[in-house]
């Protein structure tokens, strides 16, 4: 059984800073792309950030130049640096990875972890 487990959350002041992770374990072979999405109450969840296994990212307009994702593919987990953290950032950020669980299997499965909360104060 895959799991996906994220910490960092928590509350930060504006203008803060936060860094999460996410570690991915169980039976794993390979692991594509990691993803960061977020969701407030309402609202539909959107995607923050992505890396390939390659280290190519992809960033929402809305944090670009403001959070970093990263990888540490021996680990299997997944980081999102925050930097200079506004009230709109805040929300439940939840880890989403697609991972190929053995050797005999040809496709990718979507893992999500359980959410962290997310809160910008100002």
């Amino acid at each position: 059984q895959v799991q996906l487990v994220e910490c960092g959350g928590g509350l930060v002041q504006a203008g803060g800073s936060l860094r999460l992770s996410c570690a991915a374990s169980g039976s794993i072979f390979r692991i594509n792309v990691m993803a960061w999405y977020f969701q407030a109450p309402g609202k539909q969840r959107e995607l923050v950030a992505s890396i390939t296994s390659g280290g190519t990212t992809n960033y929402a307009d809305s944090v670009k130049g403001r959070f970093t994702i990263s990888r540490d593919n021996p680990k299997n987990t997944v980081y999102l640096q925050m930097n200079s953290l506004k009230p709109d950032v805040t929300a439940v950020y939840y880890c989403q990875a697609d991972i190929r669980p053995y050797i005999s299997t040809w496709y990718f499965t979507q893992y999500w972890g359980q959410g962290t909360q997310v809160t910008v104060s100002s």
